[in-house]
């Protein structure tokens, strides 16, 4: 199942207080990758991909969610798996990154780490895919929202050639971001999904420019009823 990108980021909140986020971004030239791939939590990551199988990234998540570093998380669990010859996982938590392409994943394949994000792709039409995928995120705004460079990375991916099965016109793709900061509500923009359509990045790009209006108005709207409704839930703590 194509290409997608896994990210870990430190940051300050707006009372200055550390925080770290993590994000997941996915697309493939089938229907509904945002039901299978991405997986994240305010302590990590996960992409399962080619012969996808789920429970690595929900009991991966689970593990590292528990405590467990991401590599010996996801090791014990290929361990486990029957199917791991066939399988490609990838992610990071907050200290490390891990990647696996199986051998009999199809070509091209292949996945590549940098110092806090990893990136795997299969079936694509070639090394450049997620090559281009990298760049685009290492050269990403830390200003902007981790969701837009998300998109703008599967984007020069998808820009690239990536997934080559070009008979296969219908196509997906999805995000998830998480975060340590406690906000009275969180961003509409930071878990998306486009499940069936001809231009994947676009339209997610599309869903995410929406998303992130209807926040902005939800907010200028709501937000005092959010603060309110926050002070009231601890009354007699």
């Amino acid at each position: 199942m194509t290409f997608s990108i896994c990210v870990r980021e430190t940051y300050e909140d707006e009372d200055g207080e550390p925080q770290r986020r993590f994000g997941v971004a996915v697309t493939t030239r089938l229907a509904g990758v945002g039901t299978l791939c991405p997986f994240a939590s305010e302590n990590g990551a996960i992409a399962t991909q080619s012969l996808v199988n789920v429970d690595l990234g929900r009991r991966g998540l689970q593990y590292v969610d528990e405590g467990l570093a991401i590599g010996d998380a996801l090791e014990a669990l290929l361990n486990a798996d029957d199917g791991a010859a066939g399988r490609q996982l990838h992610g990071v938590d907050a200290d490390g990154t891990f990647t696996f392409s199986g051998e009999e994943c199809r070509d091209w394949y292949g996945h590549l780490e940098g110092e806090n994000y990893t990136v795997a792709g299969n079936l694509l039409t070639g090394e450049s895919v997620i090559e281009a995928t990298a760049a685009s995120y290492e050269a990403s705004d830390r200003a902007e929202p981790l969701a837009k460079r998300l998109i703008d990375a599967l984007e020069a991916g998808y820009e690239e050639g990536g997934d080559k099965r070009e008979e296969l016109p219908v196509q997906s793709a999805a995000l998830l971001v998480r975060t340590t900061e406690d906000r009275e509500l969180d961003p509409f923009y930071d878990d998306l999904r486009v499940d069936a359509t001809e231009e994947p990045t676009a339209d997610l790009r599309e869903t995410y420019e929406l998303a992130r209006r209807g926040y902005a108005d939800a907010m200028d709207r709501y937000e005092d009823a959010y603060e309110e409704d926050e002070l009231e839930s601890t009354d007699g703590a």
